[in-house]
């Protein structure tokens, strides 16, 4: 069964950029987290998507969020692309695509692993769930708009 808004965020525990390992857990009950699958790094689409939360990442800290990308690379490629575009968050190794697997997010066409955004509030508790493959932008927009409503609940 796919994650779904209203449900609780499985918890997971994958490899970061630097190597040390990063659970879901860790942030409970201290911020909430805009966690964003996303195929490849280093891929044009992958690439603007990534760049546009380092964009906004410090409206994303004043809204009280972390942002955590996951996708089946290795942890060495992370922090390549993370160097390279100097991404400021975490980027997590889902080599085996278990995470993915875990909260149901759909491959696109079959093939493509698929780009989703779960933002989770503090409590862990899915708020909000964003689908997709080609709108890279609107995965922080609609991250953002999804915070400030609950700043304002």
């Amino acid at each position: 069964m796919p994650v779904k808004v209203g449900d609780i965020a499985p918890d997971f525990t994958l490899t970061s950029q630097n190597g040390s390992p990063v659970s879901l857990n860790d942030f409970r009950g201290q911020k909430a987290v805009v966690l964003y699958f996303y195929p490849k790094d280093d891929t044009p689409g992958c690439t603007a998507e990534s760049c546009a939360f380092r964009d906004s990442y410090e409206t994303f800290k004043d809204a009280g969020a972390e942002v955590i990308g996951i996708s089946g690379d290795s942890s060495n490629s992370h922090a390549q692309f993370a160097s390279k575009y100097q991404l400021p968050f975490t980027l997590l190794s889902d080599t085996g695509n278990q995470v993915r697997k875990l909260y149901g997010v759909p491959a696109t066409l079959g093939l493509l692993p698929g780009r989703v955004t779960y933002v989770i509030d503090k409590n862990g508790v899915v708020q909000h769930i964003f689908n997709s493959q080609l709108n890279f932008k609107a995965h922080v927009d609609e991250s953002l708009k999804t915070l400030q409503e609950l700043q304002t609940v």
